[in-house]
């Protein structure tokens, strides 16, 4: 039944922030030295005509969402159109209710089709530019060498999700996550998700918050990242390290900031470097009395054998460094129906959890019956399919973790709020403030816990107010000209 307070976006702005790294960041087989934030604000209108504007962001990380041959230019240049073209598709949908149900029909229905006609129209052979199927379209049609994958589009999307989330919250004047239940959403969880076939789970009368935690956390461990260009000892130094104050080596950030968990990034083609690599950061961790470790190989192995003798030659040769292992991360290549591996080996070591692969709840369903006990959320795949994909996964007994895309900025406070609102294996990944810690200054003045961590962990006590809390009228950032607007 519908509710007064049912929305629909009704306006949407997008706004491009370049950002440039301090050091550079390794994702798999490519290397991150900038990066331009898609920041939108969304106006949303209830059923009584009152409307109100939130506010989303996710870093538009190319080699993350699209790793490819493709120069990255063409790639990026690809996202933003993307994006552009998105801020038009937004302010028009005709879908109407609770966000979660407006940005699961955008991602059931709308934006599937608009990605594959996105595709089409940018593919090879396509219109030309200036021809007239182009200027009908009234887009760019540079031709792209292979489509843009399912995952950009995703990450493209989410700022747009995230702002209608907010401003459904700044609507009606409290946080967001106090409405996602039966007071103010029109379908249970069953209208939404379907339980494995293997599984005695029901999702009738269920809502997100009977999944959520009753109380927020309101301090997070924090994850620190250990790229695969970043130095770990003195005798590493070239003397052309960044000299901003903040620390380069791995043992300075273990002691400034209290660190108490450690991520580090794999090669998954080079077995000798990542055994080595592994071990050297778990030395350093141990010393410095660090206690967890995981392991991310970021989809580039494709046989399991890879995984399982690294991990039992870290068993064999330093089992304490086993024993501080606690997950490892998506070795195997994200697009499971086209790579469906049987992981059950490597699950029965460590827990193994999807990370690029974890698009939606249907992809978690299909990684669990392939042996993977865990799932690594992310906000930038979409607010709407975190949530879902989290109950989902909870109800068939996996296990979380909230994954950081380098969030910098606003992009931070949702993620970090996902991770407080959810029974997560070990707090929250954490890297901007490695990465580019001069981004979110004007955020850090609000909000200080959330870009710098003190004794391993983030505080989120400043977060406060409706929708996601940002307080954005205390932050002062001069924001630049708007990338696209449209108005319904």
């Amino acid at each position: 039944m519908a509710k007064p307070t049912d929305i629909r976006p009704v306006a949407a702005t997008l706004y491009l922030l370049p950002v440039q790294t301090r050091v550079p960041l390794k994702f798999g087989t490519e290397t991150l030295t900038s990066v331009t934030c898609a920041r939108v604000c969304v106006r949303v209108a209830d059923r009584r005509g009152r409307a109100a504007d939130g506010w989303g962001e996710t870093p538009l990380s190319v080699q993350w969402v699209w790793p490819s041959q493709t120069p990255y230019v063409t790639r990026q240049q690809a996202v933003q159109q993307f994006c552009t073209e998105l801020t038009e598709l937004w302010a028009g949908l005709a879908a109407r209710g609770h966000p979660l149900e407006v940005g699961h029909e955008f991602l059931e229905t709308v934006l599937p089709r608009f990605w594959r006609a996105f595709n089409r129209r940018h593919r090879p052979g396509g219109p030309r530019p200036g021809s007239a199927p182009a200027k009908r379209a009234g887009r760019a049609t540079v031709p792209l060498p292979e489509p843009m994958p399912w995952l950009a589009a995703l990450v493209c999307a989410s700022a747009f999700d995230l702002a209608t989330h907010d401003a459904y919250g700044r609507l009606l004047g409290r946080p967001v996550y106090e409405t996602y239940n039966r007071q103010f959403m029109n379908r249970d969880l069953a209208g939404f998700l379907q339980p494995a076939a293997d599984a005695r789970v029901s999702f009738k009368g269920l809502f997100p918050a009977d999944f959520l935690l009753p109380t927020r956390r309101q301090r997070l461990v924090a994850w620190h990242l250990v790229g695969g260009l970043d130095l770990l000892e003195r005798d590493e130094l070239t003397g052309h390290e960044p000299d901003d104050g903040q620390p380069v080596l791995l043992a300075d950030w273990i002691k400034r900031d209290g660190l108490k968990c450690l991520k580090v990034k794999l090669r998954g083609n080079d077995a000798a470097w990542d055994y080595a690599r592994l071990v050297r950061v778990g030395q350093i961790a141990a010393a410095h009395q660090v206690n967890w470790l995981s392991a991310d190989f970021n989809c580039t192995v494709t046989d399991p054998g890879y995984v399982n003798h690294i991990l039992d030659r870290l068993r064999e040769e330093h089992p304490r460094l086993y024993g501080m292992l606690l997950y490892v991360e998506q070795p195997f290549p994200y697009d499971l129906e086209a790579h469906p591996i049987d992981v059950h080996s490597v699950a029965a070591r460590k827990p193994l959890f999807l990370d690029e692969s974890a698009h939606d709840w249907r992809l978690v369903r299909h990684g669990r019956a392939l042996g993977w006990t865990g799932v690594a959320l992310k906000t930038c795949k979409t607010q709407t399919g975190a949530l879902l994909s989290a109950c989902w996964a909870q109800a068939h007994g996996m296990a979380l973790m909230v994954q950081d895309l380098t969030n910098p900025m606003l992009a931070q406070i949702p993620h970090v709020l996902l991770a407080a609102h959810l029974p997560t294996l070990m707090g929250v990944e954490t890297n901007a403030m490695q990465f580019y810690p001069a981004a979110s200054r004007p955020e850090a003045t609000v909000h200080p816990g959330l870009y710098r961590r003190r004794d391993g962990v983030v505080d989120l006590r400043t977060i406060r107010g409706p929708g996601f809390g940002y307080r954005l009228d205390e932050i002062r950032r001069t924001l630049p000209a708007p990338a696209a607007h449209c108005a319904v």
